[in-house]
């Protein structure tokens, strides 16, 4: 049953998720800080590449409230503080979260707006969801090659990529220093896993 856009649920799941990723933005780029100042360029990229999509949800979520311009919408809500002092417990809550938005939160945000009547709105929600899913994934597969030493280590030859300036290696290790533009070992990735190239 279609419900008023002002009295609906909807609206105020939209600004809990804008807010929601609104502070995961400003919590990845953190994260990135702290990933740069250990020299691990590799993880600092992907915080950055995650808090860029997560800015671009919040807008998503915004512009559904376009209705409610100049008004000021009172919400409750619980929102995570994931301070640590190692990269591995920092992407580990980052994947707990980003699972957390994917079921339950947006796919409920989801099936709430689709029952008041706002189908395009469930689904934005529905699609994020399935979008926070690959950053839990993609958090968790980082998590784990550090967790392994199995960052800039694998078991077979693998092609290795420099991100600062394309360099390329094929070893079982990324090289400690980049042959062409000397930077460190920090600066190498997985060719496959590289975020413009195809595995």
């Amino acid at each position: 049953m279609a419900v008023a856009f002002d009295q609906s649920e909807t609206k105020k799941n939209l600004m809990k998720a804008f807010a929601g990723e609104s502070q995961a933005r400003n919590r990845y780029t953190f994260a990135a800080g702290q990933a740069k100042q250990t020299g691990m360029y590799v993880i600092e990229v992907l915080f950055r590449y995650t808090a860029d999509q997560e800015k671009e949800h919040a807008e998503v979520f915004y512009n559904h409230l376009k209705e409610a311009a100049g008004e000021n919408i009172l919400i409750e809500g619980s929102y995570p503080v994931d301070i640590a002092e190692d990269l591995v417990s920092l992407l580990r809550s980052a994947q707990h979260n980003e699972y957390e938005e994917h079921d339950p939160v947006y796919k409920t945000f989801g099936d709430v707006a689709m029952k008041e009547g706002f189908p395009q709105i469930a689904s934005s929600f529905h699609q994020i969801a399935q979008i926070e899913k690959v950053h839990g994934d993609r958090f968790g597969k980082f998590a784990d090659f550090l967790e392994n030493g199995a960052l800039f280590v694998s078991d077979v030859e693998t092609r290795w990529i420099c991100l600062n300036c394309g360099a390329m290696v094929e070893a079982k290790e990324a090289p400690a220093v980049c042959p062409v533009c000397h930077h460190d070992r920090g600066y190498f990735i997985r060719f496959e896993l590289s975020p413009f190239e195809k595995g």
